[in-house]
């Protein structure tokens, strides 16, 4: 069996993820690290190709810099750093959770930034028949769609979007039977590649990037259908002495960066920030 590109890479962080969780566990304590060239990023879903570009740049300017990135849920991961897994930098697609682990003293509050503010698709298979630019939200009432893939609300930013969404548009109740959830926004993307949903509510990131445009159709949900997707991050508490994590949150903050940001379909953070 031939796996698709985003459930591969899935498979591979995850796997990396339960080692970092179980290696801070079985220390009892939180892991550091002796050289200042090593980091470890938890990072949303929706990111995982664009950071993955935007960290070429940044090896290019850093060149002995080993960092490790595993992709997952921005909610799963603020319950594994609260647990102790030893991350150093926390991207997470919705800024409250940095804030909250800044609050109780498990992230260096004066690192925290907003990088970009994500927005969300119904994204289908390319053979798909159904016509997205004339149905919008209503693709996901059409007789044909059994099932429609969301990221899990409890957890994932991008889930609670795609609720909001579907309420504001008054297609919630008539859609919640068909709702299959993915334990990320990532995993709900090779559902409906895999065809166990016919029709998901995506990151428009993960329908940009190259490895997925050309397997699928989208059409973007519009913006004021839910609340802004705030996406942010912070240097967790126990990386103080990493100059690497620093380094690379300050890249993440910068123009270059949010150029390509752009390119993947993220809006540039609120002014307020």
């Amino acid at each position: 069996m031939t796996l698709s590109p985003i459930r591969d890479r899935s498979i591979q962080r995850a796997a990396l993820a339960a080692i970092l969780v179980a290696a801070a566990v079985g220390r009892g304590c939180l892991w550091r690290r002796e050289s200042p060239q090593q980091t470890t990023v938890a990072a949303a879903s929706d990111l995982q190709f664009a950071l993955d570009d935007i960290l070429g740049g940044f090896r290019r300017a850093h060149p002995s810099a080993d960092i490790r990135v595993v992709y997952g849920s921005s909610g799963n991961f603020y319950t594994q750093i609260r647990g102790g897994a030893p991350f150093d930098l926390y991207l997470s697609a919705d800024i409250e959770y940095p804030r909250r682990l800044a609050r109780e003293g498990l992230a260096q509050p004066e690192s925290l930034f907003t990088y970009a503010v994500g927005r969300i698709v119904v994204w289908v298979p390319a053979g798909s028949p159904l016509d997205l630019d004339r149905l919008g939200m209503g693709a996901l009432e059409a007789p044909a769609v059994r099932h429609v893939a969301i990221a899990n609300p409890e957890h994932a930013p991008y889930g609670r979007a795609a609720v909001a969404a579907m309420r504001s548009t008054g297609v919630y109740d008539r859609v919640a039977g068909k709702l299959v959830l993915g334990e990320n926004v990532a995993q709900t993307l090779q559902f409906v590649e895999s065809g166990a949903a016919e029709v998901g509510i995506v990151a428009l990131s993960l329908a940009l990037a190259p490895p997925v445009r050309g397997h699928g159709r989208y059409w973007e949900v519009p913006p004021d259908a839910y609340p802004e997707i705030d996406q942010g991050g912070a240097i967790l508490a126990h990386a103080r002495r990493s100059r690497l994590a620093l380094d690379l949150r300050n890249y993440l903050a910068s123009a270059a960066a949010r150029t390509r940001l752009k390119q993947f379909g993220f809006l540039p953070p609120p002014e307020r920030d």
